[in-house]
């Protein structure tokens, strides 16, 4: 357990990706298995099931402790997290546990049955024996609440650089249903329990910005247009029966889209696609934001597979029949990706649509129109460029449309992390709805460090209320807010949400009456 609250303290202090990931291979190196699997089971969301409720948790907390309600709200409201509170107001341990992860996990276990008093004495027991960082790990793990700040990509770079191993292959290793009492930790990642060549994939081509006149392009018979589209992004692969659904973000999405899964099982031939996932109903492209209710899910229902159906728009075939056809000409990769959707007709996969122009002269005003059928742009292919690995200026460019914009007051400010620490460069926006303020987005970019520094000194002087980390302010700034995208939304309080909001300018010229009102930023949703 200590090695555990250790990789997690590390973990804890900084937000740079490859000092995450030393943390976890020096934990990898001296765990053993079934800690280790413990430890990938709690990152990858096989988290236990709460066993002792937060009510119950913070009764015993106060009864320990010998503190009064008033006291444990305002520490609790101090640090934000209640896990951490229970930590920190209880006396030392004067003798500590040495129970490795796993022995802590099987006692918790146990407990499942438990009776509310067998439940009280283990906890209270655990917290006289273990220091500040286990006690704070054991809150979470017994409240059901364990969450990390490693995303499922940062966890597989990191197991494959311990390994010595591609990500893909790691990806494939452990992101399935695997059983604990069924498999050794080292013999998952090395994919003894799997076939990880069959769901390689490829590096994916990208497209730099468009920075030439379109007359300096030359021919326009020499490119392939296409719409830009704000989906996902991924690689479809079909090898001996198996099928995988790769996002551009090296991720294993298949358990996101099980009707493409069923779908593709009867199609005939093996191959990899490249090609966006969209929402899409009645034959028009649905917002990012639909979309979005479908990610990060454990299961995918009948119910929002109806309501949110998908649709893959093929952009490319990379490989078909065992042969890599990466080095062909785009216009030859084409004309097999056609035969290939011919060939297994599906109402879920769709050619991605050629624009047909004469000249450079009528593209500016079909991507000014792009916004209307929800395409960001478009793109511009040179029809006898292979598929990179990576970005290759010349042969592949984005012409995105301009963003979208409103005027936002600040009400909301947290101080960042790293070398901002000691400034408050996480902002919340909010704009108009009859007489009262809603939020509508948050941003942490867009202003430069002297700017960050007078909004930090605003925040100081005009702090009206401070929830742990978090500041009210005054309603007072006015900030320009640049976003890609925006749908109506459930989640979020203003009933819409912004696709990648960030901060244009510092619009000091305008005050709290000249924010936008709610309403009228619902007229943009197409």
């Amino acid at each position: 357990m200590k090695a555990f609250a250790t990789l997690i303290k590390t973990l804890d202090r900084t937000n740079k990706t490859n000092a995450k990931i030393e943390a976890i291979i020096s934990f990898l190196q001296i765990a053993d298995n079934k800690d280790k699997l413990w430890f990938l089971a709690l990152f990858t969301g096989k988290r236990p099931k709460r066993i002792v409720n937060s009510s119950l948790m913070k009764l015993w907390a106060m009864q320990e402790a010998n503190i009064p309600e008033w006291l444990f709200l305002e520490s609790y409201l101090s640090v934000g997290d209640l896990g951490e509170t229970i930590a920190l107001i209880l006396s030392p341990a004067r003798q500590y546990w040495e129970n490795s992860l796993s022995e802590w996990m099987n006692k918790i276990a146990k407990l499942q049955d438990g009776s509310e008093e067998q439940k009280k004495e283990f906890v209270l027991q655990a917290w006289q024996h273990l220091d500040l960082t286990e006690r704070f790990i054991f809150n979470k793990l017994i409240g059901g609440s364990f969450r990390i700040g490693v995303s499922a990509k940062t966890l597989i770079n990191a197991i494959a650089k311990h390994f010595q191993l591609e990500p893909s292959a790691v990806a494939h290793s452990i992101m399935g249903d695997w059983k604990m009492h069924e498999v050794n930790f080292d013999g998952l990642a090395l994919g003894q329990y799997t076939d990880t060549n069959l769901s390689k994939p490829y590096p994916f081509c990208l497209a730099y910005p468009l920075e030439k006149e379109l007359a300096e392009l030359g021919n326009v018979d020499q490119w392939q247009i296409e719409y830009k589209w704000d989906g996902i992004r991924g690689q479809l692969i079909k090898r001996n029966e198996e099928i995988f659904i790769w996002s551009r973000g090296e991720e294993l999405v298949n358990t996101q889209f099980p009707e493409l899964l069923e779908d593709l099982k009867n199609w005939k031939g093996d191959f990899v696609m490249d090609g966006e996932i969209l929402a899409c109903k009645e034959r028009n492209v649905l917002d990012f934001s639909e979309l979005q209710k479908r990610l990060n899910r454990k299961s995918i229902s009948k119910k929002i597979q109806e309501e949110i159906p998908i649709v893959v728009f093929a952009y490319d075939l990379l490989e078909l029949n065992g042969v890599d056809l990466r080095e062909l000409p785009l216009a030859k990769r084409r004309i097999q990706l056609e035969q290939l959707l011919r060939q297994n007709n599906s109402e879920k996969f769709s050619l991605s649509k050629i624009i047909s122009i004469q000249n450079w002269d009528q593209l500016p005003e079909i991507r000014a129109n792009a916004r209307e059928i929800n395409s960001e742009g478009v793109m511009l292919k040179n029809v006898d460029s292979p598929y990179h690995v990576g970005r290759k200026k010349g042969d592949w460019w984005k012409w995105k449309i301009e963003p979208m914009t409103i005027d936002a007051v600040l009400i909301y400010a947290q101080k960042g992390s790293g070398r901002r620490s000691s400034y408050y460069t996480d902002y919340t926006f909010a704009v108009k709805k009859d007489d009262q303020l809603v939020t509508i987005a948050k941003a942490y970019s867009g202003l430069t460090d002297k700017e960050i520094q007078e909004v930090s000194r605003f925040v100081n002087k005009n702090a009206l209320e401070k929830f742990g980390p978090v500041r009210t302010v005054k309603p007072e700034l006015v900030f320009e807010i640049a976003f890609e995208g925006i749908g109506f939304s459930n989640r979020h309080k203003s009933g819409v949400a912004l696709r990648f909001p960030r901060i244009l300018r510092w619009r000091k010229d305008k005050t709290v009456q000249d924010i936008d009102d709610i309403e009228t930023i619902k007229k943009m949703i197409h």
